[in-house]
């Protein structure tokens, strides 16, 4: 897959098939979308293309909106796209003054003028342009003018998978990872550098890698246990992981830590991908550290049941 990072590097490609939006997720309703694209690149021996923005469009629309998290971060939606198989991936810049492009701009500057589209993919009630006002109507008015074709995926294809960006993120906030894992179809990915922490879990039997999320619009699932997946030196670990306060702990401040079954090697430093698998518990308060060591036990046995 090539990457060009403005509409204006890309050039050069023969009889292009593309679709643009957001992608957040690169979900099976996405993916219903992608898998057209393809289709239609072998009928017409044509390459798929697909035009995303970067930063989301609502960060820079609504900046002082900060409700709005990820499901994907940009390189996790690089990597998605590409075993998708998307063949050129377009990041354009989104800026105010990108937004305030027309429809009709759109279509004639970029579609046409600087992609050089043969034929555009896109989902049922998709909108572009200046404050949303392009819709399927105006491209199907514009594309004999300009001499390319348009193809809306019907809303019976898409409501089949019924699935949306707005749905995972709403089971991420509420922990329900597995039903994420439904939409999705891949387990919810976490990335994180490795940070020194209290080290208390080690005086237990438990020690936990506390992880640092360096791109602050991802999305961190609700405050729980949960068994979990864990990518490390290009090997796969099983083990579990802690969102939350530590209140057992009288500390007041959001950690993610996890701990790695039969494992106790160094990892400060390091860049861990953890995969969510099963929701086991909310987080508790226990009255002592035996308390939790004892919960914490019962826990291992649930996560190693559940990635069995």
């Amino acid at each position: 897959m090539k990457i060009y990072h403005s509409i204006s590097d890309f050039k050069n490609v023969e009889r292009p098939i593309l679709t643009t939006g957001t992608f957040d997720g690169v979900h099976f309703g996405h993916k219903t979308i992608i898998n057209r694209l393809r289709e239609i690149a072998q009928e017409e021996h044509g390459e798929t293309v697909l035009l995303t923005f970067s930063p989301h469009p609502r960060m820079v629309l609504f900046p002082d909106d900060h409700q709005l998290q990820l499901i994907n971060t940009l390189d996790e939606k690089i990597e998605l796209l590409q075993s998708a198989g998307i063949d050129h991936l377009i990041i354009h810049p989104f800026t105010k003054a990108f937004s305030r492009t027309t429809s009709m701009n759109f279509v004639r500057d970029i579609i046409v003028n600087q992609i050089h589209t043969h034929k555009l993919v896109i989902g049922y009630n998709h909108h572009f342009g200046r404050n949303r006002e392009g819709s399927f109507e105006h491209l199907k008015e514009f594309s004999p003018l300009y001499g390319f074709e348009v193809e809306e995926i019907p809303a019976q294809l898409l409501d089949e998978v019924s699935v949306s960006s707005t749905k995972i993120r709403k089971a991420l906030l509420e922990g329900d990872v597995s039903k994420v894992y439904h939409y999705l179809g891949y387990h919810y990915p976490l990335r994180g550098t490795v940070v020194k922490g209290k080290e208390i879990g080690r005086t237990i039997g438990f020690p936990t890698a506390n992880l640092m999320v360096k791109d602050s619009t991802k999305l961190i699932p609700k405050d729980g246990v949960y068994a979990v997946k864990v990518f490390c030196k290009n090997q796969e670990f099983h083990g579990m992981m802690n969102i939350g306060k530590n209140p057992t702990l009288g500390i007041n401040e959001r950690s993610l830590e996890v701990h790695i079954f039969n494992f106790d090697d160094d990892l400060y430093g390091e860049q861990l991908n953890v995969n969510f698998v099963e929701h086991l518990r909310e987080e508790m308060t226990f009255d002592t550290l035996d308390a939790l060591q004892a919960q914490l036990l019962l826990d291992k046995e649930l996560a190693i049941q559940e990635l069995a």
